[in-house]
């Protein structure tokens, strides 16, 4: 049985799950109906070295059989260390956070993905390792213009494997996706609502980078732990206004690295 204490910490993450009447609210308001100034659809450019990301995704071997693409979708931490292409990149920048319009006067983005309210709280980093014609390092994404922007020189192995809790898997991965949240661009519409819907929306992010790189023939993974601070730091984010909230290593792969992948798995065996 649990600790009291630790009871309690279930207890209270089980009601943030739940929506929560309106009367519980008090009688606040939303900053939007209060008409306070409405956060910038996007996190301003960092820098001025801007890289242009193809879009002639019809060059791309895409699996157009959906239901395929859904069966085989599964997660990958074995990742060959074969080259990755920037069209490859673009194609997955696109398909997990490309805008395909602005809605009224720069009031909400329209996606590639769902999000409560068209809020869209996320922005995206990549750690590369290898992409060809992409020199290793840290970039920022900017989904109005389909660009990537240069941040900084890579960073150690060691301190991607801290940053990932000790996952060194995903250090050998092609690319790393990094994605944070800007609360504020949520709350400023939902108000004490927003932080579960933007749970929910992290997961059409990821499942939509799961099943963009299964339809090219890639691998990726899902991590949800992670060292917060590392994380933050890595991209200078502050870690209240803007913080980590998910990563995702992405990866060539090949089918002889099976019995690899199967290797996380062992201890499956261990207690039959």
């Amino acid at each position: 049985m649990p600790s009291d204490h630790l009871f309690e910490l279930i207890k209270k993450g089980r009601n943030f799950m739940k929506f929560v009447e309106r009367d519980e609210m008090g009688d606040e308001d939303t900053d939007q109906n209060l008409k306070l100034t409405q956060p910038p659809l996007t996190k301003s450019a960092m820098t001025t070295n801007f890289i242009d990301l193809p879009n002639n995704f019809n060059q791309l071997p895409i699996e157009n059989d959906f239901l395929k693409v859904i069966n085989k979708r599964e997660s990958h931490r074995v990742y060959s260390k074969m080259d990755m292409s920037l069209l490859e990149l673009s194609y997955l920048l696109w398909t997990t956070q490309g805008v395909k319009s602005v809605r009224g006067n720069n009031y909400a983005t329209l996606r590639t993905v769902p999000s409560g309210g068209a809020r869209h709280g996320f922005e995206t980093y990549l750690v590369v390792n290898n992409i060809t014609s992409l020199k290793p390092g840290i970039y920022h994404y900017l989904p109005l213009s389909h660009q990537i922007e240069y941040l900084q020189e890579n960073v150690t192995p060691e301190i991607l494997t801290n940053a990932l809790l000790g996952q060194s898997w995903g250090v050998h991965a092609n690319v790393i996706f990094f994605w944070s949240i800007i609360p504020y661009r949520c709350e400023w519409r939902y108000s004490i609502y927003s932080h579960r819907i933007a749970l929910v929306d992290i997961g059409y992010v990821s499942q939509n980078l799961y099943l963009a790189s299964e339809s090219i023939g890639l691998g990726t993974c899902a991590i949800g732990a992670y060292e917060q601070a590392i994380c933050d730091n890595l991209f200078q984010l502050d870690g209240e206004d803007e913080f980590i909230i998910l990563c995702s290593p992405v990866g060539t792969i090949k089918k002889e690295d099976k019995e690899k992948e199967l290797a996380f798995y062992a201890f499956l065996k261990e207690n039959e």
